[in-house]
């Protein structure tokens, strides 16, 4: 038996004094310097010469000998067992952080405004949840039978959409409605028709289904609807604010369009992801309104209020959303109870009216000045609606080395190039106009324009 461990036990509180000599032991047994079949000593050894009782050490003992450490040969003592030391991991030394600039300001699209303090109506809902029960089992996985009906009222009365509660199911936004529907309505291999440039994350959804995504042109109205082959199972489009050029989709079109999904069986899945700023006229009807037996309609609250509440709804025949409901029964993937509830609140109190109201003007008058301030370095699209304005370059310019120069500058945008995935165009830039504050606003966009002006 080796003597020369040293083992230190600190009786100032440090914890209980088994556990500290058995820790003591392990750090040995780790770093080599107790090896397999070293022979350790006696209970009554151990405890001499550490002044402590022998309780002490048989703890100590006990503790090492069932966690596998040590091991007692009948007859001959205790030992230290055959235990493989793991080796350190080496961790890789991660790079510095490049040092920061000034804060970035972003012009991205997507993002809506949001105050710096939480206003009286979003307290309120949060109120009136905070002052219920949850529900005793898991809810409907279609979502509260309130809400639903809530929805259902908001989409006939803003969207001009023929729909009771049946009709409508909760998501968790418009990626996630997107991604059941293909998951649940579809089969891998069935193909896709996408717009191009369109919402990429609607692609990275259908691939991730392995359904073949094919690219539809689109021009400054919207989808070029007479483009599409008879052998598609479903559309995914943006016919009230084509996502990013701006398009509306002209009614002679969306008659188009639904003939064809009628003729064909196809399924046209509706992203209306912010028809509710318009700025010219009222909000388009929508492509739901003309017939829910081929539409599945997504709207959701992110352009509204926030995208971290990863929250909307989606609208379609009965027949689509009882299927829904039955996967989602398993997957249990359905939005949680209280968001749901506070967006209920929100909607029977009207606050989500008011904040649409609100920001229908602060975006107007943010959508004039973005286009007066970058009116003279290219062609401005899609100002009618939503929560940005596309900009079109001269063919001389490389979208993302403009972008790459703006945000050396300070500014986040994103290329049109970004966008786009196999048909060509022309290069520009997407700019949203709603995240930021007004100094911010206005900052980034001086420094934009001061970019383009180079």
């Amino acid at each position: 038996m080796d003597s020369s461990l040293p083992l230190v036990l600190d009786r100032s509180g440090a914890g209980p004094l088994h556990l500290q000599l058995a820790e003591q032991f392990r750090a040995a047994i780790r770093d080599g310097r107790l090896q397999a079949g070293h022979r350790l000593p006696s209970t009554r050894e151990l405890a001499r010469d550490l002044a402590v009782s022998r309780s002490v050490a048989q703890s100590a003992y006990d503790q090492l000998h069932a966690e596998g450490w040590i091991e007692g040969r009948t007859g001959a003592g205790t030992y230290v067992a055959d235990v493989v030391p793991l080796q350190p991991v080496e961790r890789r030394r991660t790079k510095a952080a490049p040092p920061t600039q000034e804060k970035l300001l972003s012009l991205r699209a997507g993002i809506p405004f949001i105050g710096g303090s939480a206003d009286a109506g979003w307290r309120r809902a949060w109120r009136e949840v905070s002052a219920q029960l949850p529900p005793p089992g898991y809810e409907d996985p279609a979502g509260l039978p309130a809400l639903r009906e809530a929805v259902a009222a908001h989409v006939r009365r803003v969207r001009g959409i023929a729909c009771g509660a049946e009709n409508v199911l909760i998501t968790n936004g418009t990626i996630h409605g997107l991604r059941l529907v293909l998951s649940v309505c579809h089969r891998p291999g069935e193909r896709i028709a996408i717009e191009d440039p369109g919402y990429v994350n609607a692609v990275v959804a259908a691939r991730d289904q392995r359904l073949e995504v094919v690219d539809l042109g689109v021009d400054e109205d919207g989808l070029l609807v007479g483009e599409l082959g008879d052998d598609l199972a479903a559309a995914y489009v943006t016919p009230s604010h084509q996502y990013p050029l701006g398009g509306r989709l002209p009614v002679a079109r969306r008659n188009e369009l639904i003939r064809w999904a009628r003729r064909t069986g196809a399924t046209l899945i509706e992203d209306d992801y912010d028809s509710e700023f318009r700025y010219d006229v009222a909000p388009l009807p929508a492509l739901a309104q003309l017939d829910l037996d081929r539409v599945v309609h997504l709207g959701t609250l992110s352009k509204i209020l926030s995208p971290a509440l990863r929250l909307g709804w989606l609208v379609a025949s009965t027949d689509v959303v009882d299927a829904l409901a039955a996967y989602r029964e398993n997957s249990g993937d359905w939005p949680a109870w209280p968001m749901q509830a506070a967006f209920l609140a929100m909607l029977r109190d009207g606050y989500l009216d008011q904040v649409i109201r609100r920001n229908r003007r602060l975006y107007a008058e943010r959508r004039n000045h973005t286009c007066a301030v970058l009116a003279p370095y290219g062609r401005v699209i899609g100002q009618d609606a939503g929560l940005h304005i596309t900009l079109l370059l001269p063919d001389s310019l490389d979208d993302r080395e403009v972008a790459a120069r703006a945000r050396a500058a300070g500014v986040v945008v994103a290329p049109l190039s970004e966008y786009r995935r196999s048909l060509p165009g022309p290069p520009g830039l997407v700019i949203g106009y709603a995240r930021p504050t007004d100094d911010d606003f206005r900052r980034a966009l001086a420094l934009l324009a001061g970019i383009l002006g180079q």
